[in-house]
């Protein structure tokens, strides 16, 4: 057997070839790193196995071949990165480079325009022709710190280029959704180690950092964080945006085995967006979309803007409601919930669950669209989720930041969000968490919910039945 090393070096070998030549039946190169962003095949879902190895197995090289010290000191410091990119959005600099082209922007050009000191964005002292070295920590600024981690380019001393990476932070495209996270969390970090050792101390980190009693949600209604609620709303858009309709209406709700007039409730729906692909796909279905009254307020705007004629004929009822009361609208023939138990810890969950299961009939179903969690470890307990292809020796078996990175999905096949990282978000803002298969389905047990499927995919669906 070859040794781990000259197997994740094959691993890297063999898929990137792969992946070339995948592109290369298309008439087309892998993007550089140099070039602006563009989709093109980056989304395509049969290339997600291949790059999920190839992910795998560099990042798992990586902290092979690198000493635990150099490793340590590389994580560690992490919150410089929320920082500095919450910087570089905050002063415009990926739209100031985006002016400047591949050329790219002196760091002095960049100051006439946004006000910032040149030396505290990447430059050497500029009035010297020949740095003295002892002012060198001056030059270890922002954009250099970025771009020796692959994020923006410095095409000549103190010239900077926006990459494939940085584009993506230009304000005209995701700036809600780095400002989302560069903001309250980085705030509340600060205090994740004192909650997770005294979680009675407040409801969360947030609580603790932000000073506050309420939920992140209820203090963005405060005075004077009305930005950030729509800062919030915006990032939450282009997170589901991410999502194709189709997993709703066909592997999710299984709105094809419904009969005419049958109900589908959408639980905490906001203003209703996942429902409207299921009313368009079909439309002999009645719904529900449930929010609190701000967002049902809202709904009514987006169903008249979206499909006028839904609301007036009776096949959508926007009404509001709170999912910790009781649930009013009785024997659904589903209960379907987007994205919304990994908000909430255990206790809650089991209280949303449990008003669902009061008002279910026995032939109701209740379906969860949410990240799923996976041990690092093989896990002998995984019976409805079982991955569809095996890991290769010697990835982790659940592939890593490959396949958990932004969320712990063993599944090489789902394309999905880094839960791995979203997971302590969500411990951070809300006391809430990213759940295993067994979790899910010891949840569900406890207040009536027997798991009974899995469907793997974008966002993984979780069916269960009334028992």
């Amino acid at each position: 057997m070859a040794t781990p090393l000259s197997a994740l070096a094959n691993l890297i070998s063999t898929n990137v070839a792969a992946l070339e030549a995948a592109y290369a039946e298309k008439g087309a190169k892998f993007p550089s790193l140099d070039d602006p962003f563009r989709p093109t095949m980056h989304f395509d879902p049969g290339l997600a196995p291949t790059k999920a190895l190839i992910v795998a197995a560099a990042a798992q090289i990586i902290a092979t071949v690198r000493s635990p010290i150099e490793m340590l000191q590389e994580y560690s410091p992490g919150m410089y990165f929320t920082a500095t990119l919450g910087f570089i959005v905050d002063t415009n600099i990926p739209d100031i480079l985006n002016e400047g082209g591949p050329e790219g922007v002196h760091v002095k050009d960049i100051s006439t325009q946004n006000g910032v000191d040149p030396s505290y964005i990447g430059a050497e002292l500029l009035t010297q022709s020949r740095p003295d070295p002892s002012n060198m920590p001056f030059t270890a600024r922002i954009l250099r710190f970025l771009a020796t981690r692959h994020i923006f380019k410095e095409v000549k001393p103190d010239v900077f280029a926006n990459n494939r990476i940085s584009s993506l932070l230009s304000k005209n495209k995701s700036l809600a959704e780095i400002k989302a996270e560069a903001d309250e969390a980085l705030t509340s970090s600060v205090h994740f180690s004192e909650f997770v050792q005294n979680p009675t101390k407040a409801a969360a980190a947030f609580n603790i950092g932000l000073k506050t009693e309420a939920k992140m949600w209820d203090w963005y209604e405060e005075p004077g964080n009305e930005w950030r609620a729509r800062r919030f709303s915006a990032a939450m858009k282009g997170g589901a945006d991410r999502y194709p309709g189709e997993i709703f209406c066909l592997s999710g709700v299984g709105l094809k085995n419904l009969k005419d007039g049958d109900v589908v409730v959408d639980v905490g729906g906001s203003v209703g967006s996942c429902t409207l692909h299921l009313y368009k796909a079909f439309p002999n279905i009645n719904y529900v979309v449930q929010d609190l009254e701000k967002q049902i307020s809202a709904a009514a705007g987006f169903w008249q803007e979206n499909a006028p004629e839904a609301v007036p004929n009776g096949k959508v009822t926007l009404q509001t409601h709170n999912f910790f009361t009781p649930q009013p609208v009785k024997g659904a023939a589903v209960y379907f919930l987007r994205v919304v138990i990994h908000d909430w810890p255990d206790h809650d969950v089991k209280n949303i669950l449990r008003h669902l299961r009061d008002a279910a009939n026995e032939s109701s179903r209740l379906v969860i669209f949410d990240s799923l969690a996976f041990h690092v470890c093989e896990d002998p307990a995984t019976e409805t989720a079982a991955p569809k292809a095996p890991v290769p020796y010697p990835l982790l078996p659940n592939l890593g930041i490959g396949g958990s990175g932004f969320v712990t999905q063993l599944d090489i096949q789902a394309q999905g969000l880094d839960i791995d990282c979203l997971d302590p978000q969500m411990m951070n803002l809300f006391n809430g968490k990213e759940r295993t298969e067994e979790e899910f389905r010891t949840l569900g047990l406890s207040v009536g919910w027997k798991l009974e499927t899995i469907v793997h995919g974008p966002l993984p669906t979780l069916t269960f039945s009334a028992v």
